[in-house]
């Protein structure tokens, strides 16, 4: 079901301010992106074969906005790359889990998302992300 971790979520209050960390350590961003759905602005970095995305809320009541209001900035979910998000929330939900997205959505980099709730994962905000299909 799981195939590897595509990339973990760090929820930051300004985008520009968390890279000047990752610039200080050499490393610029690859992608921005800002998704509607979520109500975000993205930048991805690599580091190594890892992927990590910054997210900046838009709104006030965006999910990462929040987030950084109840926990400060941080770790905000693991995402894991899946071959069919929407078979996969069905296997799940069919298991007991807490499924925060009942249809996957639309995310950064024209994938299909859909998050599982902390209290099925130990605690950590699990995100199921599907890549693009090429037609």
């Amino acid at each position: 079901m799981l195939k590897k971790i595509d990339h973990i979520g760090i929820a930051v209050k300004n985008i520009d301010e968390a890279l000047s960390l990752y610039k200080t350590l050499g490393i610029t961003p690859y992608h921005f992106e800002e998704v509607e759905s979520q109500k975000v602005k993205t930048a991805f970095i690599k580091v190594g074969e890892s992927n990590i995305e910054l997210l900046e809320p838009t709104s006030p009541d965006s999910p990462i906005a929040k987030f950084i209001e109840k926990k400060g900035e941080g770790i905000h979910h693991i995402a894991y790359l899946v071959d069919d998000v929407k078979s996969c929330l069905e296997n799940l939900k069919e298991k007991g889990f807490k499924l925060i997205d009942e249809e996957p959505k639309a995310g950064a980099h024209g994938k299909l998302i859909a998050f599982v709730h902390p209290k099925s994962t130990n605690g950590v905000l699990m995100e199921l992300c599907e890549h693009a299909k090429k037609h």
